[in-house]
């Protein structure tokens, strides 16, 4: 089994920062992509952003410039540095990723860390 398990989230003022992190725990896997989702109450759950494992990146139109994804293939671990933070950045964020086990790829999500943003 793998886990997922985020940290970093938080209550920051708008224009603040913050940075995710998640990191991947288990045996016998590899990881493909790893992901940010958001959930914002009342709301379905959005792209935030997305890394493969050659670190090639794609966010969602609203978090480009202001969000950074960046991950540490050697510690699975995927990071998401959040900037210029607004009251509509305020989620539950998630993180994802696409496990390989005995070839077998399928998704993984972390149970979430609560961002708010306050104005």
């Amino acid at each position: 089994q793998v886990q997922l398990v985020e940290s970093g989230g938080g209550l920051v003022q708008a224009g603040g920062s913050l940075r995710l992190s998640c990191a991947a725990s288990g045996s016998g896997f590899s990881i493909n992509a790893m992901g940010w989702y958001r959930q914002a109450p009342g709301k379905q759950r959005e792209l935030v952003a997305v890394i493969t494992s050659g670190s090639s990146s794609h966010y969602a139109d609203s978090m480009k410039g202001r969000f950074t994804i960046s991950r540490d293939n050697d510690k699975n671990t995927v990071y998401l540095q959040m900037n210029s933070l607004k009251p509509d950045d305020t989620a539950v964020y998630y993180c994802n990723a696409l496990v390989n086990i005995i070839g077998t790829e399928r998704p993984y999500w972390g149970k979430g860390t609560l961002v708010t943003v306050s104005s």
